[in-house]
């Protein structure tokens, strides 16, 4: 067993603050500060507003949060989707 185990939820960013941080409310109605975790900012991921997130808490603090991964919105089949393919087939 760890030593720390982390609560790891589901939420919506609700804005963004300065020093990539975001106002975050849980899908249970709880509202709190996160920040980016270092995969996201190595890999320059971006979060907006509105953004599913998962995010990851201590237990000891329930205020604060870590985003760790954050979820694409699903695409509808009438949604046109990838970038544009060149008619004549790839180029070698």
């Amino acid at each position: 067993m760890a030593k720390e185990e982390l609560i790891e939820m589901r939420g919506k960013v609700a804005e963004i603050l300065p020093d990539s941080r975001c106002r975050v409310i849980l899908n249970n109605g709880h509202e709190l500060v996160a920040y980016t975790g270092g995969k996201m900012k190595k890999h320059r991921i971006r979060i907006i507003a509105g953004d599913d997130v998962t995010l990851e808490m201590s237990p000891y603090d329930l205020t604060k949060g870590r985003i760790m991964f954050r979820h694409l919105p699903e695409r509808r089949p009438d949604q046109p989707g990838g970038p544009a393919r060149r008619p004549g087939g790839p180029r070698r």
